[in-house]
């Protein structure tokens, strides 16, 4: 048996990232083997867990991969660990269209009981309901226990106790009302690259949930039958050279993309802000997004990474390059205040961060009659293009197609979209 916990909640913004991170330093103080996951697309709160927790966090989506993908990630990285910890996505049932690919969905695939978190903050007995259609909704997965979220008192905390078992689900605690436990800006602000940081916080996190939250009880009703250990498939180490940026401007990577890369040859890590050029003799570059709008000074300065970069583009290497990736390929990068930024000039047309936009869902992607998933997330925009050689259609998860561009040139393809290729070998790009 093995504590398998899917930390679900109604909507956004309850403190489900809050508690996750509270709870994988609680449980790594305890001495427990933790690993976490994070259910869909964000590449952002699987960096938090990973300090939390001492071990990196793995994306579990149903929508960029398959249910036998998500069982065999799930089952390989929970193989060797005490506790499973996984993070929802937005509420419980949210999905790219109805449930389909939610964390309810997730819950059911990985066979994980669901632990709700609750913003309290103007409701008491009133809540029960609200449990009730939580637990009682969809019958093919278990809401056995709920946290509350932003309580004012221990008797405010009572009549919520009254509600649950009313309602038949376990009480496990709750979380006080504290702006101390609001999360670091996540987004163009303090803290989003600082470990020491989210260190510090998920320190304070776990200590309030020693008092006010029973750890011990959630570990005691969450177990489980262990998940079948299903063999990853047997495949050859490739023969490729591979050169990722990674660095504060370049970060933002998908674990099993990474493992996907390493079965097809070596992988070698450089910096476009600190390091004078790509590595040598690479047979492929992976560009990933990042926050280039933060480094602007460095990556412009590194004027030798820009001449060994299209260098190596003019000569027909195989390049692909994601937002941040795409944006730091362009001529030039306007900041908010439209301060230009000159970068390496593959793609004649600039990124604007002024009169920022959101852009974000997942993305469907059709190339040459194959297809591949991915999602968008930015807030700045291309400008200044006179770029027209564009290949591929961009659909939406509901299947409306979109004016997302994937811009080819000579090898180097680029986009705002980020590629999940844990499941489908991203090099049928250039075939």
């Amino acid at each position: 048996m093995k504590p398998q916990i899917l930390i679900g909640a109604p909507t956004s913004g309850t403190g489900k990232t809050t508690f996750t991170l509270g709870l994988l330093r609680a449980l790594k103080k305890r001495g427990l083997n933790v690993q976490p996951f994070k259910c869909g697309p964000d590449y952002i709160d699987t960096k938090y867990h990973s300090v939390a927790a001492g071990h990196p966090s793995v994306n579990l989506d149903l929508f960029m991969s398959s249910s036998s993908h998500v069982r065999e990630i799930y089952s390989k990285y929970t193989d060797n660990s005490d506790v499973a910890v996984i993070e929802g996505v937005m509420g419980l049932f949210d999905g790219s269209v109805r449930m389909k690919s939610s964390s309810a969905e997730v819950a059911e695939i990985i066979s994980s009981k669901v632990l709700l978190i609750v913003n309290a903050k103007a409701v008491a007995y009133s809540v029960a309901p609200l449990l009730y259609g939580f637990k009682n909704f969809y019958k093919n997965i278990d809401v056995v226990g709920v946290v509350f979220n932003f309580v004012s008192s221990e008797s405010h905390y009572s009549y919520l106790k009254d509600a649950c078992e009313d309602v038949g689900i376990e009480s496990l605690g709750y979380i006080p009302r504290n702006e101390g436990f609001e999360i670091p800006s996540r987004h163009l602000g303090l803290c989003i690259e600082d470990e020491e940081c989210f260190d510090e916080f998920a320190d304070r996190v776990a200590v309030q949930l020693e008092k006010t939250i029973d750890i011990s009880k959630i570990l005691e009703i969450y177990s489980s039958e262990e998940p079948a250990v299903l063999s990853d498939k047997i495949r050859g180490k490739g023969e490729l050279r591979i050169a990722v940026a990674h660095d504060d401007a370049f970060n933002f990577i998908y674990h099993e993309n990474i493992a996907a890369l390493s079965r097809l040859g070596e992988i070698e890590y450089f910096s476009p802000m600190r390091d004078i050029r790509i590595p040598e003799n690479v047979d492929f570059v992976y560009l990933a997004g990042g926050y280039p709008e933060m480094y602007m000074n460095e990556l412009s300065r590194n004027k030798s990474m820009h001449e060994s970069i299209r260098d190596y583009c003019e000569g027909g290497g195989k390049l692909l390059a994601e937002c941040g990736g795409m944006m730091y390929l362009c001529d030039n990068i306007f900041d908010m205040k439209g301060n230009k930024f000159p970068m390496v000039g593959i793609f004649n047309q600039d990124a604007s961060m002024e009169k920022m936009k959101l852009h974000l869902g997942y993305r469907r992607i059709e190339i040459e009659g194959k297809e591949y998933k991915g999602h968008e997330f930015h807030y700045s925009q291309i400008a200044n293009s006179s770029e027209s050689n564009f290949i591929g259609k961009v659909f939406s998860a509901r299947g409306v197609e979109l004016d997302t561009k994937i811009y080819k040139y000579n090898s180097v393809i680029a986009s705002y979209i980020h590629f999940y290729w844990g499941e489908k070998c991203i090099m049928d790009l250039w075939e």
